[in-house]
C-alpha cells in the first residue's frame, strides 16, 4: 500500500495537496473571506499583495514616479558612489513642467579659478562658511569641514556594519557623523567628526530613573574629542510630537548598554523632554550644556507651529543666548518608521517648514549666529542648491546615505527584516555589508556631491553655495506663472553669509585632526 503511494506520478500528490488545501481553507479557517470563498486560488491574491512593491519597483513604475525616492535619484547615488557614469544622455526624462520644478539661473560668465584656488587642487573641497558656536563664544567652536554630512540615525535602528560604514566613510570625506538618539556606541568611533544627539529617552546619557543626568554628558565628552557639537532633539520629519520606537527584537545585549535599557524590551521614547517644559527653560538647557561640554549646542526639529519659535527667537534677541545650529526636518519622512497618519500629514515638507522659520529668525536679525543644517531629501546638488539659496548652511542626509552602502529602498526598516543588512540587527543579514568597501563608497558619493555642487556653484557665478541669492533659483508654482523666483515664492530675501573666499576656508577649516589656523582666535578677533 505504502510503496503504491510513493509510485503515484507527482501530478497525483499536487491534485491531493491542493484538495487538503481547499478543505482547510472552505472548514478550518475563519480569518480571510477571499480564501473562504476562492479557496487555493485566494493565496494569491496575498501573494501578489506581499510582492507588490517589488514588481512595481522593478516592472511597472517609470523611471520618475516611485516615492520617496524614484529611480533615477536611486541610480544616481548607487552610480556616484561606486565611481561610475552618472550622467545622463538625449536629455531629460524629467517633466520640467511640473510643479515644484526647481530651475537654477545660470551665469553668463561662469566662476573662474584660478590655478591657485583651493578647487583648482582638490575639486570635493566645500567646507561650511559658518562656524558653529561663534557668536556665543563657546569654548571649542566648530566649522564643519564638509557642508553635505550624514544625518541622525542611532545604532540600535540601523546595524553595526552600516554604522561603522557610514563612520569610516565620513572621515574619509571629512564631514561629520550624527549619532542619532540611540547613543554613542564603538561604531561612532573610527576617527570621524560626530555630533552627539539625544533626544527624549536620553540615552547614552540617562540615570538610573531615565532622566538627563549632565555628569555622564560630561563624561562622554570628555572621554571622546571626536564629539564636536551637541544635538537636541526636540522632534523629526517621521513622526513629530510622537516618541521613537525601537522594537525588543533590535535590542541586542550591546544596544541595551548604550543606551542603558532592558534586552528585547520595545524602548518608546516619550514625545516630550523632561528636562525642560517650555521655551525659557529649553535655552537655560541649552546654555548648561555649552557652558559644561564647551561645545556648541544645537536643537533639531520638524516645523509645524511658530509661535513657541518665534519666542525662541525673541529670548536669542533679548539675551544674546540659545542654539548654535537649528537642523530643520521636513515633513517628507525619514528612516524612522511612523503611523500613515503622522509621516502623511503632520509637519511641514522641509521647502515650507524651512521658509517659515528662517523668516521667524531673518524678520530678528538673527540669522547670521545660527548655522541652518537642511534635512529631507536634499541629497541631490540640484536640491542643495536650492537650499542654500534659502538659507542653509549645511545639508544633512540619512536615506541618501544608506543608499550609497546599499540600501535598496524595500521600506521594511522597522521589520528587522532589511535585505541589505543597513537596518536590521539580524547578523545574517548584516555580514553582507562588508564596511571597508562600504565607507569607499559613501565617500565617494559625498565628494561626487560636493563636486558637481561646486560646478552647479560655479556655473551660477559664484565660489560657494553660500552665495546663492532667493532670485537665482525658481521654480514651477501654477498655471498663470510657470515659474517664480524663491524670494516671490516664499516671501522673504535671504541674509547674506559673510564669505571671503574659499582660501580663507580652507586656512582655519578642520581637517586631519588639527587646525590650520587657531580656530578660537579667529572667533574672538572677529574676523
Amino acid at each position: 500500500m505504502l510503496a503504491d503511494l510513493l509510485n503515484m506520478p507527482w501530478w497525483v500528490w499536487v491534485i491531493i495537496i491542493l484538495v487538503l488545501i481547499g478543505i482547510r481553507d472552505i472548514f478550518l479557517q475563519r480569518k480571510h473571506t477571499i480564501i473562504h470563498n476562492y479557496p487555493v486560488v485566494g493565496h494569491l491574491r496575498y501573494l501578489l499583495e506581499k510582492i507588490g512593491p517589488e514588481l512595481r519597483q522593478y516592472l511597472v513604475a517609470n523611471n520618475r514616479e516611485e516615492l520617496p525616492f524614484n529611480r533615477i535619484e536611486r541610480g544616481w547615488i548607487y552610480a556616484s558612489a561606486k565611481k561610475e557614469n552618472n550622467y545622463e544622455g538625449f536629455g531629460t526624462d524629467q517633466d520640467i513642467y511640473a510643479h515644484h520644478h526647481i530651475f537654477i539661473n545660470n551665469a553668463m560668465m561662469p566662476f573662474k579659478l584660478e590655478a591657485d584656488h583651493p578647487n583648482s587642487i582638490d575639486k570635493t573641497f566645500l567646507p561650511c562658511a559658518k562656524i558653529m558656536g561663534a557668536f556665543n563664544k563657546r569654548k571649542r567652536p566648530y566649522r564643519p569641514a564638509s557642508v553635505i554630512n550624514v544625518s541622525a540615525m542611532s545604532f540600535g535602528s540601523l546595524s553595526a556594519r552600516a554604522i561603522a560604514s557610514l563612520n569610516k566613510g565620513v572621515k574619509m570625506a571629512h564631514a561629520f557623523h550624527n549619532t542619532g538618539e540611540g547613543g554613542l556606541s564603538p561604531y561612532h568611533s573610527y576617527g570621524s567628526d560626530v555630533i552627539f544627539q539625544f533626544g527624549t529617552g536620553y540615552f547614552g546619557v540617562r540615570n538610573e530613573a531615565g532622566d538627563f543626568s549632565m555628569d555622564k554628558l560630561k563624561e562622554l565628552v570628555q572621554g571622546n574629542s571626536f564629539i564636536r557639537a551637541i544635538e537636541i532633539k526636540l522632534s523629526q520629519g517621521a513622526k513629530p510630537g510622537k516618541g521613537g520606537v525601537l522594537p525588543g527584537a533590535k535590542i541586542t545585549k550591546q544596544i541595551a548598554k548604550i543606551r542603558g535599557v532592558e534586552v528585547g524590551k520595545d524602548v518608546i521614547s516619550p514625545p516630550y523632554h523632561r528636562a525642560f517644559s517650555n521655551v525659557q527653560e529649553m535655552v537655560d538647557f541649552i546654555e548648561a550644556i555649552a557652558s559644561e561640554t564647551g561645545l556648541p549646542v544645537g536643537i533639531k526639529a520638524a516645523i509645524g507651529k511658530l509661535d513657541e519659535w518665534e519666542a525662541l527667537a525673541d529670548i536669542m534677541k533679548h539675551t544674546g543666548k540659545g542654539p548654535d545650529f537649528i537642523s530643520i526636518d521636513g515633513g517628507e519622512g525619514g528612516t524612522g518608521a511612523a503611523p500613515p497618519s503622522f509621516a502623511d500629514h503632520v509637519s511641514l515638507p522641509w521647502v515650507y517648514g524651512f521658509s517659515d522659520l528662517y523668516r521667524v529668525f531673518l524678520n530678528r536679525g538673527l540669522t547670521d549666529r545660527i548655522v541652518f543644517i537642511g534635512s529631507g531629501k536634499l541629497g541631490f546638488p540640484a536640491k542643495a542648491a536650492m537650499a542654500f539659496a534659502m538659507g542653509a548652511d549645511c545639508i544633512n542626509v540619512a536615506r541618501e546615505a544608506m543608499m550609497s552602502i546599499g540600501c535598496i529602498q524595500a521600506q521594511v526598516c522597522h521589520t528587522n527584516r532589511c535585505p541589505s543588512g543597513v537596518a536590521t540587527q539580524s547578523k545574517w543579514l548584516q555580514n553582507g555589508i562588508d564596511p571597508n568597501l562600504k565607507s569607499i563608497r559613501l565617500a565617494q558619493y559625498f565628494k561626487t556631491f560636493r563636486k558637481e555642487l561646486i560646478e552647479i556653484t560655479h556655473a551660477a557665478g559664484y565660489e560657494h553655495p553660500c552665495q546663492f541669492r532667493m532670485s537665482d533659483i525658481e521654480m514651477n508654482v501654477d498655471d498663470q506663472n510657470l515659474a517664480k523666483p524663491l524670494n516671490k515664492t516664499y516671501i522673504y530675501d535671504k541674509s547674506p553669509v559673510p564669505f571671503d573666499g574659499m582660501q580663507n576656508l580652507k586656512d582655519c577649516v578642520y581637517l586631519g585632526g588639527n587646525y590650520q589656523r587657531d580656530l578660537n582666535r579667529i572667533v574672538l578677533d572677529g574676523n
